[in-house]
């Protein structure tokens, strides 16, 4: 067990975390130059396509330092602040951690939100100044920035260039000589840590887990804690690039259990096993359901293809354990489901895999988050859709989530972000001075002002400098109102919306305005109208396409064409009582663009 190290690797987005693992695979002959290629542990075309990890990994190396062979236990971690849960497992089943920072970009958010995590499990964290081999690396100031945030050596952080090698030996030495070996009791009854389930066509469900004490081998009948379920070990082993059967894996080493879970609910990150025969006397802490932040309806866009939708769906589900999804019905989209998602990128990220991998094209509606109506009569609810709404007369109050956000940027674009913020109806709680130029700012917001666009203008107005981080504090109360949109007076339950009541007017008119580019005109007048209620707030009108019908009349006296008119109208108004507006896909997205 001496010579076992379990570590992971924190970093923000794009800074160089999965090449660096691709280094140490290859300087510990792990893989074959045969096997290489770029981001080796990113096996999803769209995590090469974007630069992200959205599954974590897990892989095992040797390395021999002084005649001695090392077990190294890499335990890979998503970067985006969506999968912060999955972080934190990953971080749990840990001794030590390597920090990387870019040394061109400097610390960013979550840099520092992945180190907090770190730092509570009491981590051992080995900086690494990664990319110094770039033009634009400023080693000198960033090194200042790590020792103020880490308060570490100068000396301790090691200069690196994942691209190059540079480094890299450094870095496995350190790895050897300053993270702790795991502390169990191998003669303790079993106690592992599940960070990470995938999903085999063939064999189920497979866990990975980190053994804290005793030992599992093969055919052991273990019980998953959280879950009360109880299997049997068809085969346990240790990850390699493939998975490596052995008879038993022992405290302090991470492997992997296969015993044919079908579904994926039953395998939950974060839960112990243990034996059924004879169990440990207390759960890994930290445990809890994985809750979705975001919801939003997907529809196919053909209604024949809905069955087809929901084994998709499932499918996906197997994969990714952290989406929920329940059937739902809207008069103007038919029949479709009602998604919870971690965030937005874990929406899209959804949808683009429905698409690639399932050939799917879908309607997504406008996403919103959940919130807590609490009804004159004592009773609570929660809503994740605007159409459950109680009607005003029976609502006492409604309470919406509330987020922390940390953002980190340039000095010069404070202003600019603060005045953003405070639009979003934010709270700002601290600035703190990271180093001259730069600012970390804190503010509490409403978790439904960041679903749409926030991401995007805190970008475009920072010049791409700013970098974002929250996570949810509590429920607060708010002053809600359900806008509805309706065509011809009839509402469109798709389109409507829950939204501040000082926002509602400008979001009303906004909406109309878009809806009334986009329908195509009619034979019959279309009339767009935002409602609270039966309290109308904005009006836009499609005029009718008319034929002249007085154009037969040369002259002649001014009743023959009042009369000609008039049953023009009659036409029209009868056209428009059995008529019905098609609503095109762009109107349902475009909503997400209103600015």
């Amino acid at each position: 067990m001496k010579n076992i190290r379990n570590f992971c690797i924190i970093a923000h987005i794009d800074h160089g975390k999965s090449t660096l693992a691709d280094r140490l695979l290859e300087y510990t002959k792990t893989i074959s130059e045969r096997d290489s290629q770029a981001q080796v542990l990113d096996d999803m075309d769209l995590e090469r396509e974007r630069g992200i990890t959205i599954k974590s990994h897990a892989i095992q190396m040797q390395y021999v330092k002084d005649g001695q062979s090392y077990t190294l236990n890499l335990i890979d971690t998503p970067g985006h602040v969506d999968f912060s849960y999955e972080v934190s497992r990953s971080i749990a089943a840990c001794e030590g951690a390597l920090l990387i920072v870019d040394a061109a970009q400097g610390i960013q958010a979550q840099t520092i939100s992945n180190l907090y995590l770190a730092l509570e499990h009491e981590l051992e964290i080995i900086p690494i100044l990664n990319k110094i081999d770039l033009p634009s690396a400023e080693p000198e100031v960033v090194k200042d920035q790590i020792v103020d945030l880490v308060g570490c050596d100068r000396d301790s952080i090691i200069p690196a260039s994942a691209k190059t090698g540079l480094g890299i030996e450094d870095i496995l030495h350190a790895i050897i000589d300053r993270i702790p070996a795991p502390k169990g009791n191998p003669d303790a009854p079993l106690k592992a840590l599940i960070f990470d389930s995938v999903f085999n066509s063939f064999r189920g469900i497979i866990a990975y887990y980190k053994v804290i004490d005793g030992e599992i081998r093969k055919n052991d009948h273990v019980k998953f804690v959280a879950t009360g379920m109880d299997y049997h070990a068809d085969e346990v082993g240790i990850l390699k690039l493939d998975k490596v059967p052995r008879d038993v894996v022992k405290t302090g080493d991470v492997g992997y259990i296969i015993s044919g879970i079908k579904e994926a609910a039953e395998v939950k990150v974060g839960d112990t096993i243990t034996t059924v025969e004879n169990p440990c006397n207390e759960a890994v802490k930290g445990f809890e359901d994985v809750k979705p932040m975001v919801f939003a309806g997907i529809y196919p866009v053909d209604t024949d293809e809905y069955e087809e939708l929901r084994s998709s769906m499932e499918k996906l589900q197997l994969n990714d354990a952290s989406l929920v999804f329940q059937p739902e019905s809207s008069a103007a989209l038919g029949f479709g489901f009602r998604c919870g998602f971690l965030g937005m990128l874990h929406m899209e990220i959804i949808q683009e895999r429905l698409e690639r991998e399932f050939n799917m094209t879908v309607i997504t509606t406008v996403p919103n988050v959940s919130y807590k109506a609490y009804l004159t009569n004592g009773e609570t609810l929660e809503i994740h859709n605007p159409s459950e709404m109680p009607e005003p007369n029976y609502l006492e109050k409604i309470e919406e989530p509330y987020i922390r956000a940390q953002i980190i940027t340039k000095a010069e674009y404070t202003g600019a972000i603060m005045t953003l913020c405070i639009t979003k109806r934010g709270t700002i709680i601290n600035q703190h001075y990271l180093t001259t130029d730069r600012v970390e700012l804190q503010f509490d917001m409403p978790l439904s002002e960041i679903v749409f666009d926030f991401y995007d203008k805190l970008k475009s107005i920072s010049r791409g400098y700013a970098s974002f981080d929250y996570h949810p504090i509590a429920y607060r109360q708010s002053d809600l109102v359900k806008l509805d949109i309706r065509l011809n007076s009839e509402p469109v339950d798709a389109l409507s919306a829950l939204v501040h009541r000082s926002h509602a007017q400008d979001f009303g008119r906004k909406m109309c305005e878009k809806l009334k580019e986009l329908i195509t005109r009619q034979q019959f007048e279309i009339i767009i109208q935002a409602s609270i209620g039966s309290k109308i707030i904005a009006r836009e009108t499609v005029k009718a396409l008319r034929k002249d019908v007085t154009a037969k009349c040369y002259g002649g006296d001014i009743s023959r064409k009042r009369k000609l008119l008039e049953k023009q109208k009659a036409g029209k108004k009868r056209m428009r009582q059995v008529g019905n507006v098609e609503i095109p896909q762009q109107a349902f997205l475009a909503v997400l663009k209103l600015d």
